[in-house]
């Protein structure tokens, strides 16, 4: 399909906002409340982390927390550079490494996508689970009838494709929140407000309430050492020895899935009415509240919940998590179904905060020359509504995955090699285009600090990924190099082997013959450094 809109340029020059393209109708708040759905994805994870690392869980997300908020700095500069653009940080990174090979460029923003789709899939497969459990026992017909469509042991011992409740429930909610993003991102925003507020406030008082209130006993804690299993396969205390480092890796690796995902907040970039000035703000206060949620809610659920209560098969998958949280503040049977309720809120905040990132992500992927053309259309209301219908179709086939938890490893493999490549690109840009506009800057200390947490999550990609199951590592990597040969036709057969004048509009010239390049060798060796860290991290990984 051919693009008929005016480009942003165009439309400015015009003095006027086409309809038939994102809008700028948003400001900071819009974006940090879109954003105050990563919080809830501690929902995800918290009891696969709680159950594989075990009594040092705490510790795994605070400092995963930590390191999310000094990567969050190198996303506020390079999104402040491109005012035009939507999308995320992916498109900004992939910028910076076009000119030292196209390839690259597709793979950024590709798994980038990839990595935060699934949010639709794993969230309304979730919330599905919490209702059904608020209606019918674990043994009723309703929740144990499946139809298994294909077997997938190959990847993982016991994973499948399957159609049952969950599916069926979970597909009914992500069309619900497809309707509300379909008419518009202001709309959608506003309702992301009251969604945020109402499903933040259990995740909070789970956070604080069993710290003052006394119910965290210290002995859950203890002995602070990795999750270890005996030959037999039953749990027991290991140590900080390399398979105990390896089990810590492994926790780190997944629980970045969730704690850098306010990153999301830049995706709003070309919507800001202010974009130099708006999205730093949006970011930064994201960050500030995902540090305190992501500290304290793992921190009570380990301390009330204690290694037994973790181990249970539900807070493992997640199905048995809001439950368990409900438990922890007490208030009796129908508190407990308010909090439920309440928690499955803030799962569908996350799956709306997903959809509206990620068709941005695609959306702008297909504007710059990256993806298929089609996911350029928007809607009368300025919905990028082709690139909502490929999110749909996609989790579509993802709700049908038996173990979520493998799922959400495979999307963090390719999360992690976004996150490298975005993170060096902050420096790639500091060296190529010196005098580019920044509305943001970063300190260069904390930028250098960035790049180096590049190669720590690489480090913990290679030792960590397996944990999740032994071909997680392989089905992340080929995931991401599925996109080359849809790039490949997009680039050379569509587009003649140029980009569209768009892509490079925010530089100086709109040709990409115009984009100099000044760092030499060093992306390229930067790539051969991370390739090796992976490389070293999968050697000594003890599992």
């Amino acid at each position: 399909m051919t693009d008929t809109t005016l480009s942003p340029a165009s439309a400015r020059s015009a003095g006027v906002e086409n309809t038939h393209s994102l809008v700028r109708t948003l400001n900071w708040t819009h974006a940090f409340w879109f954003a105050a759905g990563t919080p809830a994805l501690v929902l995800f994870s918290v009891g696969a982390i709680a159950a594989t690392a075990g009594n040092v869980s705490p510790l795994v997300w605070t400092i995963s927390i930590l390191f999310g908020f000094v990567q969050a700095f190198t996303y506020a500069e390079i999104s402040s550079m491109y005012p035009h653009k939507s999308g995320g940080a992916s498109v900004y990174g992939a910028l910076a490494w076009v000119r030292y090979g196209k390839m690259l460029g597709p793979i950024s923003v590709w798994s980038n996508w990839f990595s935060w789709s699934p949010v639709l899939a794993i969230g309304t497969g979730l919330g599905a689970g919490y209702i059904l459990n608020l209606f019918f026992t674990a043994d009723h017909w309703i929740q144990t009838w499946q139809i298994t469509l294909l077997n997938l042991d190959f990847l993982k011992q016991g994973l499948s494709l399957r159609i049952n409740s969950v599916f069926v429930l979970g597909w009914v909610l992500v069309l619900a929140v497809f309707c509300v993003q379909h008419r518009g991102v202001l709309k959608a925003a506003n309702l992301q407000r009251i969604l945020a507020i109402t499903a933040l406030a259990p995740l909070i008082l789970i956070g604080l309430l069993p710290i003052f209130s006394g119910n965290i006993s210290l002995e859950n804690y203890l002995p602070f050492v990795p999750l270890a299993h005996d030959a037999a396969g039953a749990p027991v205390s290991g140590s900080w020895d390399m398979a105990g480092w390896t089990v810590f890796a492994g926790a780190l690796f997944i629980a970045g899935w969730s704690t850098y995902a306010f990153e999301t907040a830049v995706c709003y970039t070309r919507e800001f009415r202010n974009p130099g000035t708006d999205t730093p703000r949006a970011l930064i206060s994201a960050g500030l509240l995902c540090v305190f949620v992501f500290s304290l809610v793992p921190l009570a659920f380990q301390g009330s919940l204690g290694l037994n209560g973790m181990l249970d098969p539900g807070i493992y998958s997640g199905m048995g998590v809001a439950d368990a949280m409900a438990g922890m503040i007490g208030g009796g049977t129908v508190v407990n179904k308010i909090l439920v309720v309440m928690l499955i809120l803030a799962l569908l905040l996350t799956v709306s905060m997903s959809m509206a990132g990620s068709a941005r992500t695609l959306y702008q992927g297909s504007i710059d020359g990256w993806l298929p053309r089609y996911l350029s259309r928007v809607n009368s209301h300025g919905a990028p509504v082709a690139a909502m219908w490929t999110d749909l179709g996609f989790n579509m086939l993802l709700l049908m995955m038996s173990d979520y938890v493998f799922l959400l490893a495979i999307a963090n493999v390719n999360y992690m090699i976004f996150n490298f490549l975005n993170l060096q690109s902050g420096w790639l840009h500091r060296v190529d285009r010196p005098d580019t506009p920044r509305p943001y800057r970063a300190p260069t200390s904390v930028l250098a600090t960035g790049a180096v947490l590049g190669f720590v999550n690489l480090l913990l990609l290679g030792m960590g990924a397996n944990i999740w199951g032994s071909g997680t590592l392989a089905a992340g990597f080929a995931v991401a190099l599925m996109i080359l040969p849809v790039f490949a036709f997009r680039h050379y057969v569509v587009d003649g082997g140029k980009f569209p004048k768009q892509t490079f509009e925010d530089f100086a010239g709109a040709d990409e013959t115009e984009v100099k390049t000044r760092a030499g060798i060093l992306p390229y060796l930067t790539l051969l450094a991370g390739g090796s860290v992976i490389a070293f991290g999968y050697y000594i990984a003890v599992y």
